[in-house]
């Protein structure tokens, strides 16, 4: 019957205090209420969707505490301390009788730290300069807000950034106030003030303006305008409050620490005319530094090398060729093979470039009376390529046969074609025909050969063809037979060569003969039974044949010698025939 009776007292259980949504300040402390009247089973309290313990037992959070009448229903959170981990949604939940309280959202203010201007508390700077303060205001949530005051008055003009910690929830605030020389004074106060939710009349801190005074300072040169190689003088003369300490001289950025006093004695040369004196004196509050260029009369000397150029077709090409003398110089840009005068400034300007701009360019400098110098520099122009071929070339019928085309292109032809018919060929071979290229510092030329020539290549129309990235360019090209040689010219030939080779075959046969006749001179004696029988070939061939393989064998087994002579006549003989 209990059992029973429970059931249905936790079953018209009702809340009748519920937690409600609330703002706090870090450090607070808070209570969430929850009663449940006549409702005696366990109550769970959830933040952020995980139970905080079971009943009233919070052990695993210690600032954490179920208060009030258990008996009456109170089941109330208080938090100590809240701190910004408690920021969140928390619920009263009523397990037996299945209930749950509506969320209620807790957040947690956090105040800024204590402002910080950067610099602070004093901030000093050299008169004529800027005001530049920096006041940031950390780990606040919300972000805080910065103001600036002075004299009462807000200033206006700040930029101010906010950045987001790791936790998700602080920010710090950064704040730069910026203020014209002319709107500073020196004992001036200025404050920065940090405020947000958590802190509405905020937090501040402030600084004092101190401007500083530095030596005030001039620099003679004696003489001026000065031959290179002539002793000139510098005199570092400065008023300063407090009086100068310090006495510090440079030149080109290079510290000279021979010379330590206002006055510095040197013999000079071109670099004093590019590379200026200079003259630092310090005081208790810093230092002024003031340079001199010295008038040094010399020849050009190059300050900035031009540069050659690559650009594409249609844009601008600017060169750059900057020169040093004294007296002042002219500067003089010319096309290399030209005589015309493109610009008398540092700067050539080519507009719209065309692929005839390019070449090589020359910028040339001349001091009067003193000396001149050039530097040449090359432009190259992208553009498509270009094709320039015979447009008819030649090859003998049934031989092999060979046309070539000739492109120029900048960039390189990304590729190469020869078309035909329906027959396209890139490279490689393709039944009787054959792609080479080959590539030239002038261009690269293709080449595409014909095996056995045929007459129907004489009635093709070639087209080479090649691309790059800015285009292309064709060439067509038709193969044209070859003429033969008069039969006139062929005779001559002939008969040039036939008395060529008759002078020929005369000289070693004498020559045969001679050497014959001393390496036989007694074997001729000896064996004078020897006949050589001479039989006209339309006698018997064969028979001829048989005889002077006889006699050749006969005459070799006498001298060696004699063999050679054999091979060389009959040589002859058969070229003669021919």
């Amino acid at each position: 019957l209990k059992k029973i009776k429970s059931k249905q007292l936790n079953s018209e259980a009702m809340f009748s205090q519920q937690p409600q949504d609330l703002v706090v300040v870090a450090g607070q402390l808070v209570t969430l209420p929850c009663s449940i009247p006549g409702y005696n089973g366990v109550v769970l309290w959830i933040k952020n969707g995980l139970a905080l313990g079971v009943g009233r037992d919070l052990s695993g959070y210690p600032r954490y505490t179920v208060t009030g009448n258990h008996g009456s229903g109170e089941h109330h959170l208080q938090i100590q301390h809240v701190e910004l981990t408690d920021d969140a949604v928390f619920e009263c939940q009523a397990v037996q009788a299945a209930m749950r309280s509506r969320p209620a959202r807790l957040t947690v203010l956090v105040p800024p730290e204590d402002p910080v201007i950067s610099g602070g508390p004093v901030v000093s700077l050299r008169a004529g300069d800027p005001l530049n303060l920096t006041c940031h205001a950390d780990n606040a949530k919300p972000a805080a807000s910065i103001i600036w005051i002075r004299n009462g008055e807000v200033l206006n003009g700040a930029m101010y950034s906010k950045t987001l910690l790791r936790d998700g929830k602080r920010e710090s605030t950064v704040s730069t106030l910026y203020l014209s020389p002319s709107n500073i004074e020196t004992g001036q106060q200025i404050i920065c003030k940090a405020s947000n939710k958590a802190v509405p009349n905020g937090k501040e801190t402030s600084v004092t303006i101190d401007i500083q005074h530095l030596p005030l300072v001039n620099l003679s040169v004696e003489p001026q305008p000065v031959l290179e190689g002539n002793l000139v003088k510098f005199h570092c003369s400065a008023k300063a409050n407090p009086p100068v300490t310090h006495y510090r001289w440079a030149k080109g950025g290079s510290i000279i620490k021979e010379v330590s006093g206002d006055t510095y004695e040197v013999i000079v040369d071109h670099s004093f005319f590019t590379e200026p004196v200079s003259c630092e004196v310090t005081n208790p509050l810093g230092s002024t530094n003031i340079s001199r260029n010295v008038d040094v009369y010399f020849g050009p000397r190059m300050a900035a090398e031009p540069q050659s150029l690559q650009v594409d077709l249609g844009s601008d090409a600017v060169f750059n060729c900057a020169w040093t003398g004294n007296p002042s110089l002219t500067i003089v840009w010319m096309k290399r093979g030209s005589g015309v005068v493109l610009s008398n400034e540092n700067l050539l300007t080519l507009k719209s470039v065309r692929q005839e701009d390019a070449g090589k360019y020359v910028c040339r400098a001349v001091v009067p009376r003193v000396g001149a110098g050039e530097k040449e520099v090359s432009l190259t122009v992208n553009g498509p390529p270009t094709i320039s071929s015979t447009q008819t070339q030649q090859a003998l019928h049934g031989e092999k046969g060979q046309i070539k085309c000739f492109i120029r292109s900048t960039p390189p032809p990304d590729r190469i074609a020869w078309s035909w018919k329906e027959t396209v060929l890139e490279s490689g071979t393709s039944g009787r025909y054959t792609v080479e290229t080959v590539n030239t510092e002038e261009g690269v030329i293709s080449t595409l050969t014909m095996s056995n020539i045929v007459p129907a290549d004489f009635q093709t129309i070639y087209n080479c063809t090649a691309w790059n990235s800015f285009g292309s360019d064709t060439e067509i090209i038709r193969l044209k037979e070859q003429e033969s040689l008069p039969v006139a010219v062929i005779i001559g030939i002939a008969v040039g060569a036939f008395v060529a080779v008759i002078v020929l075959m005369g000289t070693i046969g004498a020559f045969c003969c001679t050497r014959s006749q001393r390496n036989l001179k007694g074997v001729v004696s000896a064996k004078n039974d020897i006949r050589v029988e001479i039989v006209h070939k339309d006698h018997n061939a064969a028979r001829e044949n048989e005889e002077h393989t006889s006699m050749k064998q006969l005459m070799v087994s006498l001298n060696p010698s004699i063999s050679k002579c054999l091979f060389l006549w009959e040589s002859l003989g058969s070229y003669t025939d021919s």
